[in-house]
């Protein structure tokens, strides 16, 4: 496992150099567009949200749609019938509860169905500015796969990251490690020929050693 002061160095150069800027801030789009992205890319969720808050932008007019009409909207991003459950239970719940008004609160967000840390996290770093590190696959992958943390869950990778990480750049630490999970540490085959932070990650020594030979 990294040092605390190298893996809060290689933490910092990834929110530096893989910066992730958002062109919606909107309580409600993100929450919805961040149900939206699971399983999909990008580019999938980008179209399906497109499409869906340009015919439900709001909470109450979601919370009133037909589940096929939201089906067609939403289907570039796949699973398209249970994400389509999913996001109008939501949007009833804002309604009903937070009078169409998504909460700002971590408590609260969690109460609404399907909605997990994960997501919650994004709301609140991304909308509301608030400190809070939201682990995806990426982060718990990338983060496990250097040597940052050790851990089996999400949830112990965020309490971990919390420990290293000032908490002025929680906000900020998700969207640059997404950027660097797509660019440069995929999941599968990463490139660690192009990464700088292969002679501190105990994935790119090892890599690196069994490509010369160094380790046989």
């Amino acid at each position: 496992m990294l040092d605390k002061k190298v893996a809060l160095n290689v933490l910092l150069n990834v929110i530096n150099l893989y910066p992730r800027y958002h062109e919606r801030r909107e309580p409600f789009y993100v929450l919805i567009s961040t149900v939206l992205s699971q399983r999909t890319r990008d580019a999938n969720t980008d179209e399906a949200s497109r499409a869906l808050f340009e015919k439900f932008p709001t909470a109450y007019e979601l919370s009133r749609a037909e589940k096929k009409d939201v089906e067609k909207l939403i289907k570039p991003a796949g699973m398209y019938k249970q994400k389509a459950e999913r996001i109008i239970e939501i949007a009833k719940e804002i309604v009903e509860k937070y009078k169409g008004k998504v909460p700002s609160d971590l408590k609260s967000l969690l109460t609404l169905k399907g909605v997990g840390r994960k997501t919650a996290n994004i709301v609140l770093a991304v909308s509301f500015n608030i400190p809070a590190i939201a682990v995806d696959v990426h982060v718990h992958r990338i983060t496990n796969r250097m040597g940052i943390v050790k851990t089996k869950k999400p949830e112990e990778t965020e309490v971990e990251l919390m420990k290293i990480l000032p908490k002025k750049y929680w906000t900020k630490l998700n969207g640059a490690l997404v950027n660097f999970g797509q660019q440069i540490c995929t999941p599968r085959n990463p490139k660690c020929a192009e990464c700088m932070f292969r002679e501190v990650c105990e994935y790119g020594r090892r890599n690196a050693s069994e490509v010369s030979g160094d380790g046989a």
